[in-house]
């Protein structure tokens, strides 16, 4: 029962942060109308603690496999807590006055007058490079969840055990989606953060008190060799299809709020309700999904399956699916995403997890900071629909990266 116990902690270390560092893009219309900026620009404020999770996955994972999650999740999360409420402060405030990285002008931030707009671009500088900021710190929950599953669980186990450590996110989401809303109309942008500041503290604590490394027998007979598992092409293809279905999940999350006010006229709360209970049948899924990998002892012949289902909803969304197909969209493009990041950990060993990891998440990270601005551009030239085929393109060029033979060859000579 321990090793539930220390998952329980890693996912609700994960899902706790998830609040400040992916919830944003659910208030994207309030984040426009707080800073006076674009949809594109606003997008970036939404996904700025990606800035920092992308420079600072390895370096907690190298970390987490040197000195265990403990230390990471205490440390990583509660800092982040303490960058999102001084962001919030700062958003509340109007920044420190000291100019910061400028985002003014027409179309992007500030009134385009010469005066409010200077003073509009420092706090949204500001405001980014603290969430930049939080996110570096918050990543910490990012990498040691995946290692309590290696170092915790044996192989028939991991795949529900990864499923229910990669709700974690959904789980997050769902929170996110229910909460953040309704706080963002009584509160402001300000209250968003300060909540998500206290969910990360909260987190942190219940994480430095409770959260313990495995017995010495265990960890040492789940220790592989110290040799760099880079010599395994399967492992750089798992990194690749996970690349690649990022795109369509990064656009349905980023904009999927932005799409149902715009072009169904929905409130940001009705938006972030649908998008609440599609993540909790997201919680569902996943967890289903890694059992079936259990049961077949297979990661990625699933993760293919799922891949051409995300492609048919995608092609739904993209000739006029409407809201159910958006609902449906949030949910299964990141239904796979458990086993690849399983497959990409195991292709490791337990050793390397934590710097496997976190670049695999790294590599995600990437390519979810091009696609939002990118995103954004191409929906606001050409609508929404041009989003969306981006998605549908990416799904299915990722198909025939996904290592199936080569699992399957593994599996037969086992």
């Amino acid at each position: 029962m321990k090793r539930w116990l220390m998952l329980a902690i890693g996912v609700n270390a994960h899902t706790s942060v998830t609040l400040g560092l992916f919830g944003l893009p659910l208030v994207m219309p309030d984040l426009q109308r707080h800073f006076e900026v674009s949809l594109p620009v606003a997008g970036l404020i939404g996904n700025a603690p990606g800035l920092g999770i992308l420079v600072a996955l390895v370096p907690w994972g190298a970390l987490a496999d040197r000195r265990g999650e403990r230390l990471i999740l205490g440390l990583g999360v509660g800092l982040a807590a303490v960058l999102l409420a001084v962001a919030g402060l700062v958003a509340a405030n109007g920044g420190p006055g000291l100019g910061g990285p400028g985002f003014g002008g027409p179309g992007l931030g500030g009134s385009g007058d010469g005066t409010s707009g200077a003073g509009a671009s420092g706090t949204v500088g500001w405001v980014i490079l603290l969430l930049a900021l939080a996110g570096a710190a918050g990543a910490a929950a990012m990498v040691s969840g995946g290692r309590i599953v290696l170092r915790w669980f044996e192989p028939r186990e991991r795949g529900v055990a990864m499923g229910l450590r990669q709700i974690s996110y959904t789980l997050g989401m769902a929170l996110a989606a229910f909460v953040l809303p309704p706080i963002c109309e009584r509160h402001g942008i300000a209250g968003v953060l300060l909540t998500c500041a206290a969910a990360s503290l909260l987190a942190a604590v219940l994480a430095a008190v409770l959260m313990r490394e495995p017995p010495a027998a265990v960890a040492q007979a789940r220790q592989p060799a110290a040799a760099s598992p880079y010599g395994q092409p399967a492992l750089w293809r798992v990194h690749a299809t996970s690349a690649l279905q990022v795109v369509p999940q990064v656009i349905v999350g980023t904009y999927g709020v932005a799409f149902l006010a715009g072009e169904y006229g929905w409130s940001g709360v009705s938006a972030g309700q649908l998008f609440g209970v599609a993540a909790i049948g997201g919680v569902v899924i996943r967890i289903a999904v890694g059992r079936w990998s259990d049961r077949t002892s297979l990661r990625m012949s699933p993760l293919r399956v799922l891949t051409w289902t995300s492609a048919a909803v995608l092609a739904v969304l993209v000739v006029g699916g409407g809201p159910p197909a958006v609902a449906v969209a949030s949910v299964i493009t990141v239904a796979g995403n458990g086993l690849a990041y399983l497959a990409a950990g195991e292709l490791a060993g337990a050793g390397w997890g934590g710097r496997v990891l976190g670049l695999h998440n790294t590599v995600q990270n990437v390519v979810a900071l091009v696609t939002v601005p990118v995103a954004g551009m191409a929906i606001a030239r050409w609508g929404f629909e041009a989003g969306f085929v981006a998605g549908l393109l990416c799904a299915l060029v990722s198909v025939p990266v996904i290592p199936v033979s080569t699992e399957r060859s593994v599996r037969r000579r086992g």
